[in-house]
């Protein structure tokens, strides 16, 4: 049984989205999952330990998706076992007035992992060519734009650039980036969302807000088609999960993220000939206490 799923969804030639599953789950069971997950968390913390000690890369991992998709519970499943000093998860909601005196870029720039650290954006600058393609709208909320009308094919070209350019900016610059989409149902997701309403412990997961962006569920997959076929390049690699079953998506991103851990020659530091001395001498000098 095949039970490595890493290279099965990263994104080769040209990308679409009606062609791209959300229910494929390979030979596994549910149950079968779930023990293959918890062998893989380990794999995930001694690379973390790995990364962490060797203190000259990072890792960047950005998930997108639709709403209910399970990107929160993925992150929580995924990396619950890992060391919280090597990982930080930052949620970008809408832009606060701040964040709108900058460029769009400007806030993702201070989330980044530093050196040894693995990082997750659970929605990420992904959102300016995504809900503010949409939306348009939102961008006059920058202050550079006149009206929706300046929001033109050139408008989004430049978008794009500047994504694969931050991207490439990084990439040369030790952070290893992966780009996870998690590719939902529109039936699924309506069942998730009916689960948050009809389940009182969920209800606090609902918005109002849901439906009206549900009605534009099609135009979003639109976006994501162009926006993945944009910017999937060597260095900054997009990767769409069959994201139906919540349980395998959470094993094919873990393996994903481990075998690029171990694609980047991780190594535990080296001592000196002087440390290594002095590590025998403490060794020595606390054996005779």
């Amino acid at each position: 049984m095949d039970t490595n799923f890493s290279d099965d969804f990263l994104v080769q030639g040209k990308f679409s989205i009606k062609k791209a599953s959300t229910e494929y789950k390979g030979k596994l069971t549910k149950d079968e999952g779930t023990q293959l997950l918890i062998q893989e968390k380990e794999k995930l913390r001694d690379l973390q330990e790995k990364l962490y000690a060797d203190g000259s890369k990072s890792l960047l991992v950005v998930l997108q998706a639709m709403d209910a998709a399970g990107k929160d519970s993925l992150i929580e499943h995924v990396f619950g076992g890992v060391n919280p000093q090597g990982c930080n998860v930052t949620s970008f909601k809408t832009p606060s007035s701040k964040e709108y005196s900058h460029d769009f870029l400007w806030r993702h720039y201070l989330a980044l992992p530093q050196k040894g650290m693995i990082g997750i954006f659970n929605r990420s600058h992904y959102e300016s060519v995504l809900v503010c393609k949409v939306h348009p709208e939102y961008n006059l909320s920058e202050k550079t734009w006149d009206s929706v009308k300046d929001f033109d094919d050139k408008f989004w070209e430049n978008r794009y650039e500047s994504i694969r350019n931050f991207e490439k900016h990084l990439a040369q610059n030790g952070t290893t980036i992966v780009k996870i989409f998690l590719n939902v149902s529109k039936g699924e997701q309506k069942k998730r969302l009916l689960d948050r309403i009809n389940e009182p412990e969920k209800n606090w997961k609902f918005s109002s807000a849901d439906l009206p962006e549900r009605a534009l569920f099609d135009k979003y997959m639109e976006h994501y088609e162009t926006a993945i076929n944009e910017t999937n390049k060597k260095d900054a690699p997009w990767y769409v999960l069959p994201a139906d079953n919540k349980w395998f998506a959470r094993v094919a991103a873990v393996q994903i993220i481990i075998d690029t851990l171990e694609k980047m020659d991780l190594k535990f530091p080296q001592l000196s000939e002087k440390d290594s001395q002095g590590l025998k001498d403490a060794k020595k000098q606390l054996e005779n206490e």
